[in-house]
């Protein structure tokens, strides 16, 4: 057995529909594929419609499921509002909603506009409210019940971070809605939970992030305990759960999937694991020596 390998059984997710948002590429493209292997039927969304449609044939063609691509820009309500339509007409009804879509880059605070700020707001923010709201009305309206939403969010979440504030802001906010909505609406019959990941390398993601030479100088694994980055597998196991019936008692939960990662940076004195051995040698005989005074 090995952390690559698949989790729950075959059939696990077999009558469950699925939205997915930014489920094109990366992460999301991961969980979607297995959650089609499980044996759900999903709709992904982007603004792409393009990297949609090849992906949906592509994942179709590996897994044999109901792969389903809708054009949303989720920052406007009208187009999630008509996107969960579409999903409903193709596939019935919906079941689970995973918020992934996001947008993310490194910069100094003060060098961002106002309007580059509020890309990000809007997409991480602003675009999970949007299809958190038009997917839960709907299943309230409906009296429809044992649904789920899930969202993805960072370890930054609640600690901030520099060079990422509205990213930072925007997921702090999720977070919130998460917690907040895992209260109020449980009695609708709708659970809410989230992940939060650690380094999980997204070609896409990562380029954006840390173009040319910074993916080398900033090595994410030295920063992991574990001395790796994640699995796509391990983060696909982790959603593919927490919207399965197996979880069925799970509200309200954020789960972090990091290796350690933000442990090692929140604790003060992590930075002494750079100490070589013979230098603890010498300061424990100084130690040692001073309370022997």
């Amino acid at each position: 057995m090995s952390y690559t390998d698949k989790m729950l059984r075959d059939g696990a997710l077999e009558g469950k529909n699925i939205v997915v948002t930014g489920g094109g590429s990366g992460l999301g493209k991961s969980m979607t594929r297995y959650f089609l292997e499980l044996g759900a039927k999903v709709a992904i969304t982007s603004r792409n419609l393009e990297k949609l449609e090849k992906t949906a044939k592509e994942l179709e063609e590996e897994t044999g499921g109901t792969c389903i691509p809708l054009q949303c820009d989720v920052r406007h309500y009208d187009q999630v509002e008509a996107m969960r339509d579409k999903a409903l007409e193709a596939l019935g009804k919906i079941d689970v909603l995973l918020n992934n879509a996001a947008g993310n880059f490194i910069s100094p605070t003060e060098r961002l506009s106002a309007n580059a700020f509020d890309t990000i707001i809007d997409i991480v923010l602003k675009g999970t409210k949007n299809c958190t709201l038009a997917f839960g009305k709907h299943w309230i309206d409906t009296k429809q019940t044992n649904t789920s939403v899930l969202n993805i969010v960072t370890t930054y979440a609640w600690t901030g971070s520099a060079y990422v504030v509205p990213s930072a802001t925007a997921k702090a906010g999720v977070l919130a809605m998460t917690r907040s909505l895992a209260v109020e609406w449980a009695k609708y019959g709708m659970r809410f939970n989230a992940i939060a990941p650690g380094p999980f390398p997204t070609k896409g993601a990562w380029d954006r992030l840390l173009p040319g030479e910074l993916k080398e100088k900033f090595d994410l694994a030295k920063k992991v305990p574990l001395k790796r980055v994640g699995d796509h597998q391990e983060l696909a196991n982790m959603a593919a759960y927490l919207v399965s019936d197996f979880s069925a008692y799970v509200n309200g939960e954020v789960i972090t999937i990091d290796g350690g990662e933000w442990l090692k940076g929140a604790g003060q004195f992590n930075l002494l694991d750079q100490i070589p051995e013979e230098m603890w040698d010498m300061l424990e005989m100084m130690i040692r020596a001073k309370k022997g005074k």
